[in-house]
């Protein structure tokens, strides 16, 4: 992990729209595609054909890219996704399409949304004109439970993501989709959980969910980090007994044990604080330790930090085995100058994390942080 970096609002804000098959991410694009909220917008899709803009108002059309009415911008992803995004920034620059203002990527065809996320994450060219803003998962309300208990892709799509959008729940029962609603709060605590019918939602409802807060062109810690979701009492250890036993672990949204096979009770989502400033260089230790011992299990991590030697905190976004750069916020919000570190994991527990931090944190600085300041 790198030196915090300055931020800069340059940086183009990116939504991936993920859900399994089925789930109705085709038919909510659709519906978004029209909105005036979506006119500085390019959506990036695998086929123009899937999501059925010949039903749709088109204003222009040229090699890979269709202007829309709206002033949405759609672009087919032509070779990989790396190449499609280099090549849609540079066309912006030239004048070639409008100078959009976000990005929207929908993952027809892959089911885990971890490969785009790296990506986003991972090319250093894209990190200097993009930046993950959130991750919208589309929740089949009829056929989710049997999903969620079958397929832990559908799992870990509902519990990275920023907003939760539960289609089909005109074909559900009330009390069914009140238990599908129980349980993915358990396994996400801060992500809204919108219902939708036919894709019929506000665009606003699910874009800027990242850091940024564009109607104040600043962060918004409180909005992106949602610590309080992670401290209700269904989050922690539960004092109930099992068969006369002290149970650790975790109660199904029926208060029994965990079934080692039902995919959601081997997520944890927690938020880890700490009152001390932090060593930056053993912070990136114990992160690198966690990365190669656990990568594949650290499903997010969100967190703002206090530094020792910097009066600005300092945020940090990871997904498995990658960080985002890094970056230095203009002050404290009003949380108080504390580190706050939020945690979705797979078979990894807070206690284990909790201690581990401790350990490698333990002892006087090593020497105050020293950012490289760099424009984003």
């Amino acid at each position: 992990m790198s030196e915090p970096e300055q931020t800069g609002l340059e940086r183009l804000p990116v939504s991936v729209l993920t859900g399994f098959l089925g789930s109705g991410k085709t038919t909510l694009l659709k519906a978004l595609l029209p909105q005036p909220a979506m006119a500085d917008t390019a959506v990036v899709i695998n086929e123009f054909g899937e999501i059925g803009l010949d039903h749709l108002l088109v204003e222009q059309a040229k090699e890979d890219t269709i202007l829309m009415s709206s002033g949405c911008l759609c672009c087919s992803i032509r070779g990989d996704l790396i190449d499609t995004l280099r090549r849609l920034y540079k066309r912006r620059e030239k004048g070639e399409v409008p100078r959009f203002k976000r990005v929207v990527i929908e993952t027809t065809g892959l089911a885990d949304p971890a490969p785009i996320l790296h990506t986003l994450m991972g090319d250093p060219l894209l990190g200097a004109f993009y930046r993950l803003d959130g991750v919208i998962a589309t929740v089949d309300a009829v056929n989710a439970e049997t999903q969620l208990d079958r397929q832990f892709e559908s799992v870990k799509q509902a519990a990275v993501a920023d907003r939760i959008v539960l289609t089909k729940t005109d074909l559900a029962s009330a009390e069914s989709v009140a238990a599908l609603e129980r349980r993915l709060r358990e396994l996400n605590p801060a992500a809204p959980i919108l219902r939708v019918v036919n894709g019929a939602i506000a665009a606003e409802n699910l874009l800027d969910a990242g850091l940024y807060n564009p109607a104040r062109k600043s962060p918004d810690v409180s909005r992106w980090l949602r610590e309080e979701a992670y401290a209700e009492p269904s989050r922690e250890t539960h004092a109930h007994h099992h068969h006369g036993e002290p149970h650790h672990g975790r109660h199904d949204h029926h208060g029994h044990a965990p079934d080692v096979n039902r995919h959601d009770d081997h997520i944890r989502a927690f938020c880890l604080t700490r009152e001390e400033p932090i060593d930056w260089a053993k912070f990136v230790v114990w992160i690198e330790m966690l990365i190669t011992l656990r990568g594949a299990d650290l499903l997010r991590i969100k967190g703002i930090l206090d530094i020792a030697g910097s009066d600005q905190p300092v945020a940090v976004h990871g997904i498995q085995h990658l960080f985002h750069p890094p970056a230095l916020l203009p002050g404290w919000d009003g949380q108080g100058r504390r580190s706050r570190i939020v945690f979705i994991t797979r078979d990894l527990e807070r206690d284990w994390l909790e201690r581990s931090m401790r350990e490698f944190l333990a002892g006087a600085p090593a020497a105050p942080v020293n950012p490289v300041v760099q424009q984003a």
